[in-house]
């Protein structure tokens, strides 16, 4: 392990991939990764949802897997961590609401540390008021959030990922070999093949 900390902050109904995905690729590369979950703790599980895009005006959604947390919502310091990734899905339009989740947005913003969030993430950098002056991108219909908030809502394809200073975001889970690559570059990590 390299020694640098993740935190992850999901809710019921995070999106499938978006946090399966990123939870294992950067636990692979050697990050020690927290996972958690307002109001649970270590060892129980959150639902996921997974979402497409099958033609429709939003995405359809279908149950995914039970993902089990590894970190206790209470005992976290966000002080211990060296970056944040926020994942999408319904889970951010709830876990919004608490104060203790939106401080610990807030603390990875004014200490300048890395943030990576997709999708409906945004949602969540929107209710913690951290946009302000920044571009970001997101699930489309997140995009009028992003801007009240006092971003700019970079409106780019759902493969790409945009980076502003210390936050990687991106649209949605067809982003996460751009939008992982470009957190990783942000964390100033250092890949050899």
């Amino acid at each position: 392990m390299n020694g640098k900390k993740i935190l992850m902050l999901v809710g019921d109904f995070v999106e499938d991939y978006e946090v399966m995905v990123p939870f294992q690729a950067l636990r692979m590369v050697g990050y020690q990764v927290h996972a958690v979950c307002p109001g649970k703790k270590a060892g129980e599980t959150v639902r996921t949802a997974v979402h497409d895009f099958e033609g429709d005006q939003t995405y359809s959604e279908k149950p995914g897997h039970n993902f089990q947390l590894n970190a206790t919502f209470d005992d976290i310091e966000a002080e211990e961590y060296d970056a944040l990734v926020i994942p999408g899905g319904r889970a951010p339009e709830y876990i919004r609401l608490n104060e203790k989740v939106l401080d610990i947005v807030r603390h990875f913003f004014s200490a300048d540390k890395p943030v990576a969030a997709i999708c409906h993430g945004a949602q969540l950098l929107a209710a913690a008021g951290v946009l302000t002056g920044r571009a970001c991108s997101a699930y489309p219909a997140v995009g009028p959030d992003v801007t009240r908030a006092g971003g700019r809502y970079a409106d780019i394809p759902v493969t790409a990922a945009h980076v502003d200073g210390n936050l990687v975001s991106a649209p949605a889970w067809p982003a996460h070999p751009e939008w992982l690559a470009k957190f990783l570059q942000v964390m100033g990590a250092k890949i050899t093949l």
